[in-house]
């Protein structure tokens, strides 16, 4: 792009080192044994948790990026509650005296509701729609049209297909899950019977029947080569077991179990989540205990086992507690008759078990507070509970606090309710994103004039920024260039990557997509951080600078021949990659690179906006 794009990049008011800078960012009636773990082993294998928790700087962020942009109203002290969700955050800050930002303008409520419900930005025709529009009703309904988007559905599937993980291991069932995921958010499926069809999935082959591909996914290889055709060793079913039940407690409940799949937690957990800390083993060993009598059977032909392929049924003898691991310390003993960790609870006589875990899962108010706690994260940035799947159950009630600890939540109150209205509302997504969405606690500006503490943080008195996921930031280019992505999927050729079941492409495209966070759906997902690889890489990309120069069949050859007037050339290209017009300043600029080379000065400022800051932050 050459030095004009690089001086216009910083005269706008960013420069590539500002960037970088920024890092944007069976039984047994045996006692049980005392697991031979020594402190050095365990130290190693825990130091993670140890260290202190990186919360995410996201009012340090919010503050750079937010001040890259024009001014804004002053910070106020109180807005009238447009739900139940403002009455707990405003009354907050109104009893401490903390000041919050205005509210988001138009063009900033638009650009941010339209990424985070379906992960694109807005076209400069919806920009001035909505902006010349004069019903006062009109972010509500905005957020009723998108909500019943297509793209919703296709972001918020890529979202789950991420969140559990769904990859090769699932073979052809990827597809169908993400197929079965996309039915089950576009009819607005009530998310408990979701989770319960997961848990209890049961199939001759994952590659018919959806839910169960999750089961497949999670499943841990035992043997490289069968005996025969029905040998269970295939795959190792005990670890199997456990593994499910660390996922489906972390995802359905928020809570971490890894550490006592492994020990009991007296003794090594009271430093790091005290609720954790006074559970046993055991009581893990009797939750996988629902899920003993599964059976993962690994098809194979010719002596080959067939590319994540599984037969899933309950047909096994039950939970050995005394059974080998190949990716824990030894198994000791103690009871395997089924006990939910939360309630003790034990399965009804005839009822599969694990129907019955689903049910108990479900129907515990800590799945409606975790849902919606994961929500909140997604949409403001930052939980109630940070992080949204580390819950320590002990520290939830500030009338009943562990001495010395303080209290998790930043709004217990407003977390219950939450999960209460979540229930009430028949576990709709839809619904729980409707109030959030809705509420002033959402629709705050993310910049705050005047002077921000960093106490004000817990109160949510500002929108915090959060960097773009990689799929966000190639599809929002594609929309900006107007040059889509060139992704097959099944027998057709579609757009964004947001439409796929799973990372796709290669060479440039692949290294583009990874510098920025993508998933490799290996390992859990990741909090998105910063690097200062990423401006740089936004700088020199094909993925960028083949799609800014003014081709046949791009954005800027389309705004080159459509007006003949740069003034609007300017302001269209603006509208169409910050969702916002130009500063005078701005405009100024602009013009004066057009001036001297009508084609490289478009090319250059299209280049230029995709690299300033705001561009690659949902603020």
């Amino acid at each position: 792009m050459g030095r004009k794009a690089i001086f216009l990049l910083s005269v706008i008011g960013v420069s590539p080192s500002a960037l970088a800078a920024d890092k944007a960012p069976a039984k047994s009636t045996q006692p049980l044994r005392e697991e031979s773990m020594s402190s050095d082993h365990f130290a190693e294998a825990h130091a993670p948790l140890f260290a202190p928790k990186r919360r995410p700087q996201a009012a340090v962020l919010t503050e750079r990026v937010a001040q890259a942009r024009p001014a804004g109203a002053e910070a106020k002290f109180h807005l009238p509650p447009r739900n139940y969700i403002d009455r707990h955050v405003f009354s907050k800050m109104l009893r401490d005296g903390v000041p919050h930002a205005p509210l988001s303008s138009d063009t900033e409520f638009l650009r941010r509701l339209t990424l985070d419900l379906t992960g694109r930005i807005p076209s400069p025709a919806e920009i001035r729609e909505f902006t010349a529009d004069t019903d006062p009703r009109k972010r509500e309904k905005l957020i009723d049209r998108l909500l019943d988007s297509e793209a919703f559905v296709e972001k918020w599937a890529y979202f789950f297909m991420d969140l559990f993980r769904a990859n090769g291991k699932m073979g052809r069932g990827q597809n169908l899950f993400h197929y079965w995921m996309k039915e089950n958010l576009r009819v607005d499926r009530p998310y408990d019977d979701v989770a319960r069809d997961i848990i209890a999935a049961s199939a001759k082959s994952n590659h018919v029947v959806a839910a169960s591909s999750l089961i497949a996914r999670e499943h841990v290889q035992g043997k490289a080569q069968p005996d025969d055709g029905h040998d269970l060793e295939m795959v190792h079913q005990l670890d199997t077991h456990d593994e499910l039940n660390v996922l489906y407690s972390k995802t359905f409940l928020g809570i971490n179990l890894s550490c006592i799949s492994c020990h009991d937690g007296k003794g090594r957990l009271e430093k790091v989540n005290v609720w954790l800390s006074r559970k046993k083993r055991s009581e893990f060993f009797q939750t996988s205990a629902f899920l003993g009598n599964s059976r993962y059977l690994m098809y194979w032909e010719d002596g080959k086992p067939q590319s994540g392929e599984f037969l899933i049924d309950d047909d096994s003898p039950g939970y050995n507690t005394r059974g080998a691991s190949m990716i824990r310390v030894p198994r000791f003993g103690g009871p395997n008759t089924p006990a939910f960790y939360l309630t003790g609870e034990k399965p009804r006589p005839g009822v599969e078990p694990r129907a019955e875990l689903g049910r108990m899962i479900t129907a515990h108010p800590q799945f409606a507070r975790a849902t919606a706690n994961m929500f909140w994260w997604r949409l403001m940035g930052v939980g109630i509970v940070e992080p949204y799947d580390e819950f320590d159950l002990a520290r939830q009630d500030p009338a009943n606090l562990p001495d010395g600890w303080d209290l998790q939540p930043s709004h217990p109150e407003l977390l219950n309710e939450l999960g209460a209205q979540f229930r009430k509302n028949g576990y709709s997504v839809k619904s729980l994103f409707r109030d959030l969405c809705n509420s002033n606690a959402y629709q705050l500006s993310a910049r705050f004039e005047g002077e921000w503490k960093e106490a004000y943080s817990r109160y949510f008195a500002r929108k915090f920024v959060r960097m773009l996921g990689a799929e966000e930031l190639h599809d929002a280019i594609v929309v900006a260039t107007g040059k889509p992505g060139n992704f097959k999927f099944g027998d057709r050729q579609v757009p964004m990557a947001m439409q796929l079941s799973g990372p796709s492409g290669g060479g440039e495209l692949k290294y583009f997509m990874q510098t920025f966070g993508q998933s490799n759906r290996n390992n859990p997902p990741k909090l998105l951080t910063g690097s200062p690889l990423q401006p740089l890489l936004l700088m020199q990309s094909p993925v960028v600078n083949d799609r800014v120069v003014a081709g046949k069949d791009n954005r800027a050859r389309q705004l080159l021949d459509s007006y003949s007037d740069n003034s609007r050339l300017v302001e269209e290209m603006f509208l169409g990659t910050l969702s916002r017009p130009p500063s005078m300043t701005e405009q100024e600029i602009a013009l004066a690179a057009l001036a001297r080379n009508r084609v490289e000065g478009a090319q250059n400022l299209q280049w230029a906006l995709i690299n300033l800051t705001e561009f690659f932050f949902n603020y």
